[in-house]
């Protein structure tokens, strides 16, 4: 069977929203989808969309995705390349499709001129974390990450 990878396309918005909601199942994280097949479209294909994704098809079936934004980094004075998601249907792994999305990703990192190409993993997600770690990616753990939302996000805007 022939995995082919390429850009998604706004016509791919229901498989994204199926793939996205089996990943939050995984994560065990299903409540906390809001996004929807309209905010989705909007957000990665829309005017002025920041975010991008890419997916894997096999046989005209799409069955894995890799969703991404460019940050940046003020020390190195260059984009960075941030994966927000990866994810392969379960029945697919093992067969080379997550490493090939991020080998893609990678290459675009590297044609954009990123100094760097991050990710972040849940802490208890062993097989997630050998397979980064046996690709060279090393965990930051001298960071914190932290995060605003809801009713705390509007209380600080307010004070702007």
């Amino acid at each position: 069977m022939t995995v082919v990878l390429r850009d998604a396309r706004r016509g791919d918005v229901a498989d994204l929203l199926r793939l996205i909601r089996d990943l939050a199942r995984y994560e065990k994280a299903e409540d906390q989808v809001k996004a929807d097949a309209q905010q989705l479209a909007a957000t990665l294909f829309g005017e002025g969309a920041t975010a991008h994704a890419m997916v894997a098809e096999q046989d005209g079936l799409i069955v894995g995705l890799a969703i991404y934004f460019f940050n940046y980094s003020t020390w190195q004075g260059r984009n960075g390349l941030y994966l927000e998601d990866l994810f392969v249907e379960p029945e697919q792994r093992g067969a080379g499709i997550g490493k090939a999305l991020l080998a893609r990703l990678a290459a675009l990192a590297v044609e954009r001129d990123c100094g760097r190409f991050e990710w972040s993993v849940l802490d208890w997600n062993t097989p997630a974390i050998d397979f980064y770690e046996g690709l060279g990616a090393r965990p930051q753990s001298e960071w914190v990450r932290y995060r605003l939302e809801g009713d705390a996000l509007k209380a600080l805007a307010n004070t702007a």
